[in-house]
């Protein structure tokens, strides 16, 4: 999941029922240990349908050369739907009945949808009559997952598994504003029905994967180290000029696992793989750092364009305690109060990441406290692009949303940086934000961290832990990815992507 090589393309646009896209699939592993891949084409009359696919050599450890099946298209969209709304099919599991069973996104009006279909040898499909679990006003669902976490187990469950202390997630890719959703609740396999623990933050409406530029994700099982891991797209947010000058566009997010937080039961952990601490090289260690209101601390920790960082900030809950509510009647968010530079009694305080000497570039990731009503504290995450580059043709967005914090926990964060990816992950991973950044001076040996407190009334005392990361080799056959620093061609585990030109076309 560290080290990649790169590999021809697993299947071109060579077909009729394909012309228009080889678009996002699934692997469903077959009692046999044989593979099958279901995914989407657009045909040469751009109506979406689903196709069967197999690896030409299945002794083959790589998988490189794929078959598609002389039968396909094996599913037409439904006549109650677009046929331009009808993509993205998951793994499948097996139901009590022993039929495979599968989701597909789609929409009714402006109604988001998860249909199934159960099948016996992937050729031949049932649309059942009960929907998964659809939302109003909520669009095109895309790039559905639907997969089982434990209430009891840190690890993770492969996608079948039902039973007592199961909990199902539901997730969907919301081509309306291209943000990942999703929702905890209860599957019956039974009825073919899922229901959300709390409907007012439903799939679409409620908790997202990653509050940054994080879309079309895809979790699997690892059978191996028994772990769901989460991988997922990153667009590019400067000018398709630049992207033409540079060579190439987009890349994939660092690899997650995703569990059930067992402290709140109501959200997920998301964290890097363990494999990249593997690369970690040249530890800093800062304890108990001391930044008093309008504090600015520069670390010297070398190199900083491609670092792991570990912090954690500390507050003295009495002189919180005693502080006023916030000033004003607007509710507190990152995106519109101007990110890290405006100044409040409990934040904005953190790390400010590839910047520069002057401070001309850099990109603050930090903590903003709010007081309530009723004094309790309410904790944001962000990440504010707004100063990451002098470039002129880049998206400057500031990121973020609330985080949970339960009694007696430290503020924590770990960002990711490397070149012009900034990854952050707040409170173990409650809380993502992946955002896209292109520095001009901040770049190289000229980049630069720092420790800041914007607050105005409480001192923070934060302990900080970086490494360096960067390339390297394995028996000089792959290479270390981190960000940019390699850009793939990947059969993400047999998993067929197509990126944002085709997706543009789709609606």
């Amino acid at each position: 999941m560290v080290h990649w090589r790169h590999l021809p393309i697993a299947m071109e646009t060579d077909k009729w029922y394909d012309v228009n896209g080889v678009w996002t699939g699934s692997t469903t592993i077959l009692p046999n240990n044989e593979l099958v891949v279901l995914y989407t084409g657009s045909t040469n009359e751009s109506v979406q349908v689903q196709n069967l696919a197999y690896p030409a050599n299945p002794s083959d450890p790589l998988l490189v050369n794929w078959v598609k099946d002389p039968a396909n298209p094996v599913l037409v969209p439904p006549k109650w739907i677009n046929i331009k709304d009808f993509r993205d099919p998951t793994t499948a599991w097996l139901t009590p009945e022993g039929r495979w069973r599968m989701v597909i996104g789609t929409k009714v009006n402006r109604t988001g949808v998860a249909i199934l279909y159960d099948t016996d040898d992937f050729k031949s499909y049932d649309l059942q009559d009960t929907k998964l679990h659809q939302v109003d006003g909520t669009g095109m669902w895309e790039c559905v997952d639907f997969f089982p976490v434990s209430k009891n187990e840190s690890g993770g469950l492969d996608t079948g598994v039902i039973g007592p202390g199961i909990k199902h997630v539901l997730k969907a890719s919301m081509d309306d504003d291209r943000c990942d959703y999703y929702a905890i609740g209860d599957y019956n396999p039974k009825t073919g029905t899922w229901v959300p623990d709390n409907p007012k933050i439903d799939v679409g409406i409620g908790l997202r994967y990653d509050y940054g530029i994080y879309y079309a994700s895809k979790t699997f099982y690892d059978q191996n180290k028994e772990r769901r891991i989460l991988w997922s797209w990153i667009k590019e947010t400067d000018s398709e000029s630049s992207d033409i000058k540079k060579g190439w566009a987009s890349l994939m997010a660092v690899p997650r696992t995703v569990a059930l937080d067992p402290l709140t039961g109501s959200n997920l952990l998301q964290w890097p793989i363990e494999e990249l601490e593997k690369i970690r090289s040249n530890l800093n260690e800062f304890n108990e750092v001391k930044l008093e209101p309008g504090s600015l601390v520069p670390l010297n920790v070398g190199p900083t364009s491609q670092l792991d960082i570990m912090v954690e900030f500390e507050l003295d809950k009495k002189l919180t305690d005693s502080l006023p509510l916030r000033a004003g009647s607007v509710p507190y968010n990152c995106a519109g109060h101007g990110g890290a530079g405006v100044r409040d009694a409990l934040g904005p305080f953190g790390v400010l990441v590839l910047a520069n000497k002057n401070l001309t570039e850099h990109t603050p990731a930090y903590f903003y406290i709010v007081k309530g009503k009723k004094g309790e504290l309410d904790t944001f995450f962000c990440i504010d692009q707004s100063r990451s580059s002098i470039a002129k043709d880049v998206d400057k967005s500031i990121y973020g949303s609330t985080v949970p914090v339960l009694e007696g926990e430290k503020l924590s964060m770990r960002i990711l940086v490397d070149h012009s990816i900034v990854e952050g992950y707040a409170q173990g991973g409650r809380s993502c934000i992946t955002s896209r950044v292109y520095p001009t001076e901040a770049i190289n040996d000229d980049a630069q961290i720092f420790l800041f407190n914007n607050a105005t009334s409480i001192t923070v005392t934060a302990s900080l832990k970086t490494w360096q990361m960067g390339l390297s080799s394995t028996n000089g056959s792959g290479w270390v990815w981190i960000g940019p620093s390699l850009i793939l061609v990947v059969v993400f585990f047999f998993v067929v992507w197509t990126w944002q030109n085709q997706r543009n076309n789709r609606s």
